[in-house]
């Protein structure tokens, strides 16, 4: 008999950090996500998403939160893959990590973004939720380089990736709404020059989700 190990071995999948679980998100995890941010991300006049999703009305974020989440899940193969985490402290759904890549087994590379509600903001685990998704693409996934962007507002997105060593690498312009337009700052980390944190990454369920994502 099939069990939800052997039908999708993501949700076996978790990295744990000194202070926080990271698990592929999980149905049951979706009322706490949503929770987490209907409690508030960023100011209401700021927007550091590319898509300004959070100034929808509560039910279609609700709504539109599930649907990514699905699709994300359909978007799973050895080419192209995504992996959206929910973070877990105590126990509790406090943000969101997201990594993904195109053409991996080629370019070696991923791309990250994530939030985490203003809470638990200042505390230092939007460095701790990065580095851990950063060990497990290099030490786990055989990653060569991870990329990342944020707004030229964002300051604290920026003083993450400068954290982990990452180095500027370009920037663009992206429309937020129609009439408004805001610089994009790109950032690129090479896996020689990662600043590790001083702590070790756990990870559970990797041998299934390495045959997932088609590497040994």
């Amino acid at each position: 008999m099939f069990d939800w190990s052997d039908i999708w071995p993501l949700f076996d999948l978790q990295l744990r950090t000194p202070r926080l679980v990271l698990r592929p998100i999980r149905d049951e995890d979706l009322p706490g996500l949503i929770e987490a941010t209907l409690a508030g991300i960023h100011e209401p006049d700021d927007m550091p998403f590319a898509m300004p999703w959070t100034r929808e009305a509560p039910e279609a974020i609700a709504r539109n939160t599930a649907q990514n989440v699905w699709l994300s899940r359909t978007r799973v193969a050895p080419d192209d893959w995504r992996v959206n985490f929910a973070i877990l402290r105590a126990g509790r759904v406090i943000g969101r990590q997201d990594i993904r890549a195109a053409a991996f087994p080629d370019l070696k590379t991923v791309e990250t973004g994530s939030w985490l509600t203003k809470a638990e903001q200042g505390k230092g685990l939007g460095k701790e939720m990065r580095a851990a998704v950063l060990l497990w693409a290099f030490d786990n996934l055989g990653a060569e380089f991870a990329e990342t962007a944020a707004f030229d507002g964002n300051i604290a997105s920026q003083r993450v990736s400068e954290a982990m060593g990452y180095a500027r690498n370009g920037e663009a312009l992206q429309r937020i709404e129609k009439g408004e337009v805001a610089r994009m700052l790109k950032f690129r980390l090479r896996r020689g020059e990662f600043k590790r944190p001083d702590w070790e990454l756990q990870v559970m369920g990797q041998e299934a989700v390495g045959r997932l994502l088609g590497v040994a």
